[in-house]
């Protein structure tokens, strides 16, 4: 894949995680309005796939790394991150995007309620979001994660002190984040007891 091919790929997927990322951030001041409390969500962070990483996916995956591979095969080009302060914030979100007539659910991966083994907690969900050019529409996907601060607190050290690398203590330190996720997951809790949102 050459540069100029690649910029001419994301440049839909930019589209795409603009119109989520406005949609969301609207969501944000206008879902609590009627409670008069702030909203939902701590911040937003968002991201298009490096050419490198794209072109590496796709290898993993047994693909060349062409442009159409990279559309057929790949659904987070574009992904957002929406960390929330509590669990119920996320589900609100999620149900009301859910049921947004112009959106379209592609997938749906709930690591809240079944965590993976290693205490990693998320709620994973790809949108088709419509893009709109000249007289045509078309869906393009963005990989929504969302994350209560804990959760992401958890995945931010997780991610820098064993993703990627080979530490001598693995197991031992798989077990101490597994662990560690455990009590992340209790504080969240009893924080939770203290919502004014309920």
């Amino acid at each position: 894949m050459t540069n100029e091919q690649y910029y001419d790929l994301i440049k839909p997927y930019e589209d795409a995680r603009r119109v989520l990322n406005t949609r969301l951030e609207v969501l944000n001041h206008s879902l609590y309005k009627e409670k008069n409390v702030s909203g939902p969500i701590h911040n937003i962070q968002s991201r298009l796939k490096e050419k490198r990483s794209i072109e590496d996916k796709l290898r993993r995956l047994g693909f060349t790394d062409s442009i159409a591979n990279a559309r057929n095969e790949l659904q987070d080009i574009a992904g957002i991150r929406v960390i929330c302060y509590f669990v119920d914030d996320i589900y609100n979100m999620v149900n009301i995007l859910k049921r947004q007539t112009d959106l379209v659910e592609i997938k749906e991966k709930d690591y809240i309620l079944s965590p993976k083994p290693n205490g990693y907690r998320s709620l994973h969900l790809v949108l088709g979001i419509p893009v709109y050019c000249l007289d045509t529409m078309e869906y393009f996907p963005v990989e929504v994660q969302f994350r209560t601060m804990a959760m992401d607190f958890w995945a931010s050290m997780e991610h820098r002190v064993c993703y990627k690398k080979q530490p001598e203590n693995k197991d031992r330190l798989e077990a101490e984040f597994c662990r560690y996720a455990h009590i992340l997951e209790e504080i969240e809790n009893e924080f939770e007891t203290h919502n004014e949102r309920k």
